[in-house]
């Protein structure tokens, strides 16, 4: 059994988290069971009241108190009784604005680490308000740590304020000598493949030619993925011109997650063929329910990635490739990055039959 991802949403008061969160719903498959845990001052939860009027699956509240100082014991203990009570795909949490994410993501790892299989955690972000920035950034030390501790920094209230506005608060939160990506929202809106990826659940749920987004196949069925402007997307297939259960050579492939950078690559995620369980960037194995060359969902984020392993009837979804990927890139690298591939070397198959690779850009 794969563990639960655990995605952390923080920021400061007032940024928009909750807003964010609701935004995401809805680009979810209707059957995927998304659980929050809310940290709440105050005995009344009128956000958590709205957030289950939005069809989440459950939600926890942690009352009176931060989730990362007083209230970090209790984080264990709300994790797997939404884990055993509502069996959720993803758990997200969303803190306090005054809490400190590195606690929160010390304590998620863990209790990962204490109880293999089940909880992982998938990313945390930062949601920052470009409105009012400028006022609680010069005031406030917690507002800095959120946005230096954290994998992805969403700029909220953008369509408030004007281009000049915005690129100032972009130069304040470099000034805090950050390497981290980020992208804006729009009223709270930010595209679920560059806050969540993909997972096993939605593989199974939505089908491999949804979840993965291949732009000729969405074409065909009449969807369309909106992407942020500040986003450019690859479509990567490895085609397999001989045995068509060849797998993908694992250490090279491995070199190319461990070494794409934080602040260009937002996420890799989708299908790949393998003749042994892949290691995650823990080192962790699931092994497939068969023997020999199996398919196994990567959802990489933020230099961190997880396998989960799929039945030996669903090889056929590859469709003769050996790798069907997606790589979701910050504004300005897609031409970079196709070099990058093209030149060979990261993404090739571990025997002697010829391969084609096929990269593409979406939209």
């Amino acid at each position: 059994m794969s563990p639960i991802p655990v995605t952390i949403i923080t920021g400061f008061l007032g940024s928009g988290k909750t807003t964010l969160i609701l935004n995401l719903i809805p680009q979810l498959p209707k059957t995927y069971k998304l659980a929050l845990l809310k940290n709440e001052f105050g005995d009344l939860a009128v956000d958590s009241q709205l957030a289950s009027s939005a069809s989440i699956s459950g939600v926890k509240e942690l009352l009176n108190g931060c989730i990362c100082c007083n209230l970090v014991g209790q984080l264990s203990d709300a994790l797997f009784q939404l884990g055993n009570e509502v069996k959720p795909d993803r758990i997200m949490i969303e803190t306090s604005g005054s809490a400190f994410p590195a606690t929160l993501a010390m304590e998620v790892n863990r209790v990962g680490r204490e109880n293999p299989g089940s909880f992982t955690l998938d990313g945390v972000v930062s949601v920052i308000d470009v409105e009012n920035w400028k006022g609680y950034e010069d005031t406030s030390y917690t507002a800095k740590m959120q946005a230096k501790y954290t994998d992805l920094i969403v700029f909220n209230k953008c369509e408030l304020v004007s281009e000049d506005q915005f690129d100032r608060c972009l130069d304040r939160v470099g000034d805090l000598d950050l390497q981290v990506a980020w992208v804006k929202s729009k009223k709270g809106w930010v595209d679920v493949d560059v806050v969540l990826g993909i997972d096993g659940a939605m593989i199974q749920q939505e089908g491999v030619r949804e979840a993965i987004a291949l732009s000729e196949e969405t074409e065909e069925k009449g969807h369309h993925h909106h992407h942020q402007d500040e986003v450019e997307v690859l479509s990567v297939v490895l085609g397999n011109e001989g045995r068509s259960s060849e797998g993908v050579k694992l250490d090279d492939f491995e070199e190319l997650l461990l070494a794409a950078p934080k602040d260009e690559v937002y996420r890799i995620k989708g299908l790949i063929t393998s003749s042994k369980p892949p290691p995650d960037s823990a080192g962790e194995m699931k092994a497939s329910v068969s023997d020999g060359t199996a398919v196994y969902v990567l959802n990489w984020a933020f230099g961190r990635w997880t396998y989960t392993p799929m039945t030996s009837a669903e090889l056929q979804i590859m469709e003769g490739a050996s790798a069907r990927l997606t790589f979701i890139l910050a504004r300005g690298e897609v031409t970079k990055w196709t070099k990058k591939l093209e030149r060979g070397g990261l993404i090739e198959l571990e025997g002697s039959s010829k391969s084609s690779l096929r990269i593409e850009k979406i939209g």
